[in-house]
């Protein structure tokens, strides 16, 4: 019997088990290894020396860190934790079960998010730290903030169970194509989501920025939908940056009023907000109000149109951000919400714990951006 004195109390470890099996699932499938299993009695330490030399010592769910990687991302890209399990059968003709695929991805999601938490914290504390290139590059970095309501099984204080999750995208003028016809596509943004308050979000929103151009780009332009959380959040991450009201979110809003306004008339009620949404992208914004009543009761659902547009008045100069080059919105952060949020956590019947909405939500925020290879990093150290 091979004996060797224990790492921990100097005792002896005896060899007590030859050829002790274990299983471990592998992209290549699962292997059986057979190797030797010590153990000292003195302090009840015990190890396989071939564990640490294969380097499967202590891996949970007794799977690789590649499978593992492999899981979350069929984890957090697939509609359920169950197709999921099913697309994994498939691919890679390997059995693991959607409660393991459910477990390891929000595993390496709160790997994910505790890091990305750490970073924001100390960026929104050490502002003073952000490098400014001496020649910035022409164009402009956008920042668009939204909120998206997700069901989770926990009540709040009113007895709802929705919680807002808050969605940044950001992006160059160098990441966006004009098309021919009209319109942009933009091919590169930087994502981030998170289920909070305003106050903690902030420092995401000002390491997204970071990561797609901030300090580096000559402008800065927050578009947003009007909200103050976001107006006010601007002010404080980017005093330089020029905000602008979302046009998508402005139009969509004229057009749930005039619909009310008309009892869903269309006839009246479409050229109604056609003649509004004139008036504001052409810079008469004093004009459109004047088609407001100043004091007008409202069901829920229905902006006070006048009040949304007092409210954001130095943010609506349409004419002149075209005349300067800016991109002016037309529901980017609106289908962000769908890409990050709706098309994984929003499907029929489904309601989330609090943190492992919020864990999916970092990873897909993670393969949007591309950066998946960062969360390969992240495990592997």
């Amino acid at each position: 019997m091979s004996v060797k004195k224990c790492p921990k109390c100097d005792g002896i470890i005896k060899r007590t088990k030859k050829d002790e099996s274990i299983r471990i699932k592998t992209m290549c499938g699962e292997l059986e290894i057979a190797r030797d299993y010590c153990y000292c009695r003195q302090c009840r330490y015990k190890e396989a020396p071939l564990d640490n030399r294969l380097e499967i010592k202590g891996l949970p769910h007794k799977m690789t860190v590649e499978l593992m990687l492999e899981t979350a991302y069929c984890g957090q890209n697939q509609h359920s934790f169950e197709s999921a399990s099913e697309m994994i059968k498939r691919a890679l003709d390997i059995e693991i079960n959607k409660e393991t695929v459910r477990n390891v991805t929000e595993a390496i999601g709160k790997a994910v998010f505790e890091s990305d938490s750490a970073k924001a914290n100390h960026m929104v504390n050490n502002m003073h730290e952000i490098k400014t290139e001496p020649e910035t590059i022409k164009g402009t970095l956008y920042i668009m903030t939204d909120g998206a309501a997700l069901n989770t099984r926990v009540k709040d204080e009113n007895g709802s169970t929705w919680r807002e999750n808050k969605t940044v995208i950001a992006f160059t003028d160098r990441n966006m194509i004009k098309r021919k016809n009209g319109g942009n596509i933009i091919i590169s943004k930087e994502y981030a989501a998170y289920i909070g308050t305003a106050e903690v979000f902030k420092g995401h929103v000002l390491n997204t920025a970071i990561s797609a151009g901030y300090g580096k780009t000559q402008n800065v332009a927050i578009i947003g939908d009007g909200a103050a959380w976001i107006r006010n959040m601007g002010k404080e991450l980017f005093p330089e940056a020029v905000q602008i009201l979302d046009l998508y979110h402005l139009k969509e809003n004229i057009y749930t009023y005039a619909k009310h306004k008309f009892s869903g008339n269309e006839k009246e009620y479409v050229p109604w907000a056609e003649i509004f949404i004139d008036k504001m992208e052409n810079g008469n914004a004093r004009e459109a109000l004047d088609l407001l009543p100043e004091n007008e009761k409202l069901p829920a659902g229905v902006v006070n149109l006048r009040t949304y547009i007092l409210n954001n008045i130095d943010r609506i100069d349409y004419p002149q951000y075209r005349k300067n080059g800016y991109f002016v919105g037309s529901g980017t952060v609106e289908s962000s919400n769908k890409v990050i949020l709706q098309r994984r956590l929003k499907q029929a019947g489904m309601r989330w714990s609090v943190s492992g909405a919020q864990y999916i939500l970092s990873l897909r925020a993670k393969v949007e951006s591309k950066h998946w290879n960062d969360v390969k990093l992240l495990i592997a150290s």
